[in-house]
């Protein structure tokens, strides 16, 4: 195996969540066998197999209250319609594996080689201004993105600096426990300010640097955070012909 292939596989959440698990959400895993990948793959909903998986997810679902969110090693189903609509709530096992199988995603994680195992957590609804992105640099934490692009949030103006000390004393904290020390890490921010890790990503494509928006810019110093700007205001006359 190349050292980039062992760096990914580094990033897959069965490999390094014993690690981190006291900084991230509480969560089960179970393995998938060849004939189940193929089936996750093909994205079939009610063959053998899936009758087979459907039945291992009851005991981790079940040691969850409420609803739970799955996904596999390297791949969540966020190009789903139940994400866009329940950010991929789920409560039965069967409707678990539905929403894996109907994710373009997750099939393709898994057809590649990329994921074999379907990672379970309770469903926690995330107030997306507090999501970020961190991208770090041999140990170091070089930058920080708002996750959501999806406008400007007027409370972080006030918080920014805040935030970016809680990421940058979170790395150092946690920066021997990282399975590479190169990697982009997503976050989110608790009520109660405390730092949870969401993910592990590679550094590069096809990783999003969002509000970064190039790989290829100068890391060479911290590059602080990154947020949506407010929108403009159009002061004068202003003349609009049609």
């Amino acid at each position: 195996m190349s050292s980039g292939n062992r760096n990914l596989s580094a990033l897959n959440a069965s490999s390094w969540y014993g690690s981190l698990a006291e900084h991230t959400f509480p969560a089960s895993f179970i393995k998938l066998s060849p004939s189940e990948i193929r089936a996750l793959a093909e994205g079939d909903v009610d063959g053998d197999d899936a009758t087979a998986v459907v039945k291992r997810l009851r005991g981790p679902m079940d040691a969850f209250p409420g609803n739970c969110f799955v996904f596999v090693d390297t791949a969540a189903p966020t190009d789903t319609e139940r994400f866009k609509g329940k950010r991929g709530a789920v409560y039965s096992p069967k409707s678990a594996w539905r929403y894996l199988c109907e994710s373009r995603k997750v099939c393709d994680a898994v057809a590649s080689g990329a994921a074999d195992h379907i990672c379970v957590r309770p469903f926690r609804r995330m107030s997306v201004p507090r999501e970020f992105r961190l991208f770090i640099q041999d140990g170091v934490l070089k930058a920080m993105s708002q996750y959501w692009l999806i406008r400007h949030f007027r409370r972080l103006e006030g918080r920014k600096e805040h935030y970016w000390d809680m990421a940058r004393a979170f790395v150092e904290k946690i920066e021997w426990l990282l399975p590479i020390r190169t990697l982009v890490v997503d976050i989110y921010f608790t009520a109660r300010n405390d730092i949870l890790i969401v993910d592990l990503n590679p550094w590069g494509p096809p990783t999003d640097p969002l509000l970064l928006r190039d790989w290829d810019r100068d890391w060479s110093d911290t590059n602080g955070i990154f947020l949506i700007p407010p929108p403009r205001k159009v002061k004068g006359d202003v003349n609009v012909s049609f």
